[in-house]
């Protein structure tokens, strides 16, 4: 097992910490481990069964200069022991301005544990209401449609959804047996 001599934070702001992690391999050399620390975050599928219906955003995405299409989802950095559902009702609305009068958890998976710790709680909304959206500045371009769950499929297998965590999520509520 890999295991960590020193630590030092290399950067930190609001929404992260990267750290650089002096570190021993169980052979006895030494080398370094970067490693990103960001709050968990929640993934919402809103799904609308009578109509066979899923909720996405989409919103421009900075880092990789483009808009697209992805489950509601988002983390309360400044609140991390607030419970997931609470965070996962919150971020529905917030977004959609649905409210679920049903919330089930799913699981939860870690985003790329290469290299960050961050990981992520997935829900499955039911009962849904629609009610106003509540967005806050940085998601001020975002817009929320819903699709048939045939077609947000063919948008995962032909790549217009590029988001690892909405594939992933659609996944594994699929796999489970729960659309």
């Amino acid at each position: 097992m890999i295991r960590s001599v020193g630590s030092r934070v290399v950067y930190e702001n609001r929404w992260m910490r990267v750290r650089e992690d002096a570190v021993e391999r169980p052979d006895g050399s030494r080398g370094l481990y970067g490693v990103v620390e960001k709050p968990d975050f929640v993934a919402i599928a809103a799904i609308d069964r009578p109509r066979r219906l899923i909720h996405l955003v989409e919103q421009y995405r900075y880092p990789v200069a483009g808009r697209y299409w992805e489950l509601p989802q988002g983390s309360w950095e400044t609140r991390p022991d607030v419970p997931p559902e609470e965070v996962a009702r919150a971020e529905l609305s917030e977004e959609t301005g649905i409210v679920a009068k049903k919330m089930t958890r799913v699981g939860d998976l870690f985003l790329a544990y290469g290299y960050s710790s961050q990981r992520y709680h997935i829900f499955l909304a039911e009962d849904l209401e629609q009610g106003a959206a509540a967005l806050e500045a940085e998601e001020a371009d975002l817009v929320s449609r819903a699709f048939p769950l045939a077609e947000v499929e063919a948008m995962i297998a032909d790549g217009t959804i590029r988001d690892a965590t909405t594939v992933a999520a659609f996944g594994l509520i699929r796999l489970k047996g729960l659309l």
